[in-house]
C-alpha cells in the first residue's frame, strides 16, 4: 500500500523528486497516523459500497471508514452488522490470497454497539486497523478505549481508536476548555491506541443552525474555526504527539456558482489542457475543497475526512511536499545549532529553532506522500491523475 501506486513509473519520474515511499504505512503508529490522508467514508449499510473494496473499483483508496451510525437507519441496525460481517469475511479471504487492502476502520454508533461487534466480528478482526468513536468525551472515553485494549489482548494485534469530538460541551465557550482538557485526561492515558482526533463539524455546526456553503470553508464559520484553533492549541503541541485530521468537505455535485472560483485561471505548464482540468475541478467545487485543505495544512492539521472517490486525487495531492518546503525542511534540521539561513529558493529566511517541528512534519510527510520536482505542485498530480481516471 502506497501513495500514488496506480502512476506509470515514468509519471512518478516526471511528478517526484522523491517518489512516496512503498514500505508498509503500519509498520508504527506515527507513519500510520499520518498516512490515512484522504479518509473516505462509506455507509456500513451499503452492500454496493463494500463490493467497491471487493473488486478494487476505488483507485488510490488507502483509508477508507464504514459507517454504521448515522449513515444507517435505527429500524435496520441488526441486518446491517451481519451483512457487514459478511462481506469483511470476503475481504479477510481475499487479503490471505494476496490482495491489497486499505486500511479499514469500523465507525460505531455507540458503546454498546461497540461491544457487541468486537465479539461478533472477532474473526474479521485481522483486516481492520481500528474503530472511530463518536460523540467521544469524559463519559465515555474511558469505557471506549478499554474494551479497546481487551481487544487488542485477545486479537493479537493493535487496533487503534479515533474519537471524534462533536459533543456540546467541546463547542460551547463556558465549558469548551474544561471538556477538552478532560477528553485530554483521558487519550493521555492511551495515547498508544489513539491514532487520529477527528473533528464532527457537521453535528457542531448543526449546534447552532449553521452549514458552510460550497463557495465557503470551515473556517469561515467563526464559532468552528474557534473551535479548531482551541483543539490545536492543547493538542497540537509538539511534545503532546497527536494528530488531529481535517474535518470532511461534504460537496460533490455541481451547480450555480456565487461567488467566484478560488482556482487561478492558468498554469503555463499546462496550458489549453490545464484549463480542461480546472473546469472539471470547478463543476465539482473541487476549487473549495483544495483551498480548505490548504487551510487545515496551514493550521497544522493532518489528513481529511471525504464522502467521495473525486476528493481522494486532490486532497492526496496536496500532501505531498513540494520541492521548495523539502529544500526548506532540510536546511532547517541541518542547523543543529540554531541561527538563520537564506532558503535555497532565495525568498524567505530559515530560523533554525523555532521551524524545527514543522521541518521534522515536512520530511515525514515527504516519506509517505513523496517530495515533488521543482516546478511542481499538487495541479500537476491531479493533471497526470486525469489521464487515468475522469474527476467525479
Amino acid at each position: 500500500m502506497s501513495y500514488f501506486s496506480c502512476f506509470s513509473k515514468e509519471q512518478k519520474k516526471k511528478l517526484f523528486f522523491i517518489p512516496p515511499t512503498e514500505r508498509s504505512l503500519d509498520n508504527d503508529k506515527k507513519t500510520l497516523s499520518y498516512s490515512l490522508g484522504a479518509t473516505l467514508y462509506m455507509p456500513g449499510s451499503s452492500i454496493q459500497a463494500v463490493n467497491k473494496l471487493i473488486e478494487n473499483k476505488i483507485p488510490g483508496l488507502v483509508s477508507t471508514v464504514l459507517c454504521l451510525e448515522d449513515a444507517v437507519d435505527d429500524r435496520y441496525v441488526a441486518h446491517v452488522e451481519k451483512n457487514l460481517n459478511s462481506q469483511l469475511k470476503t475481504l479477510l479471504i481475499m487479503e490471505k490470497k494476496g490482495s491489497f487492502l486499505p486500511f479499514i476502520f469500523i465507525r460505531v454508533r455507540s458503546l454498546e454497539q461497540f461491544v457487541r461487534l468486537t465479539e461478533d466480528y472477532e474473526a474479521i478482526l485481522p483486516i481492520l486497523s481500528g474503530f472511530v468513536f463518536p460523540k467521544f468525551d469524559h463519559s465515555n472515553g474511558h469505557l471506549y478505549f478499554e474494551q479497546l485494549e481487551k481487544i487488542n489482548r485477545k486479537a493479537g494485534k493493535t487496533l487503534y481508536g479515533m474519537p471524534i469530538l462533536e459533543t456540546p460541551g467541546v463547542i460551547h465557550l463556558e465549558k469548551r476548555y474544561e471538556t477538552l482538557i478532560e477528553i485530554k485526561s483521558i487519550l493521555d492515558k492511551y495515547k498508544e491506541l489513539v491514532l487520529n482526533l477527528r473533528i464532527g463539524v457537521t453535528d457542531l455546526s448543526g449546534l447552532y443552525g449553521l452549514r458552510r456553503s460550497c463557495e465557503l470553508t470551515i473556517y469561515d464559520i467563526a464559532v468552528i474555526r474557534d473551535f479548531i484553533g482551541a483543539l490545536v492549541n492543547i493538542f497540537g503541541r509538539p511534545k503532546e504527539g497527536y494528530v488531529i485530521s481535517g474535518p470532511v468537505w461534504e460537496y460533490f455535485s455541481s451547480g450555480q456558482r456565487i461567488l467566484k472560483s478560488q482556482l487561478r485561471q492558468g498554469y503555463n505548464q499546462f496550458d489549453r489542457e490545464y484549463r480542461s482540468i480546472r473546469e472539471k475541478l470547478l463543476c465539482r467545487y473541487i476549487d473549495g475543497l483544495i483551498r480548505e485543505v490548504m487551510l487545515d495544512k496551514a493550521n497544522g492539521l493532518i489528513g481529511k475526512t471525504i464522502i467521495h472517490p473525486s476528493h481522494l486525487l486532490p486532497v492526496q495531492a496536496l500532501h505531498a511536499v513540494t520541492h521548495e518546503e523539502y529544500c526548506d525542511a532540510k536546511d532547517i534540521l541541518s542547523n543543529n545549532n540554531g541561527g538563520v539561513s537564506k532558503s535555497v529558493y532565495n525568498n524567505k529566511m530559515n530560523e533554525a529553532k523555532p521551524h524545527t517541528y514543522w521541518a521534522e512534519k515536512v520530511l515525514t510527510l515527504a516519506k509517505i506522500y513523496g517530495v515533488l520536482n521543482d516546478k511542481h505542485d499538487y495541479t500537476s498530480i491531479i493533471y497526470e491523475g486525469d489521464k487515468l481516471q475522469s474527476i467525479g
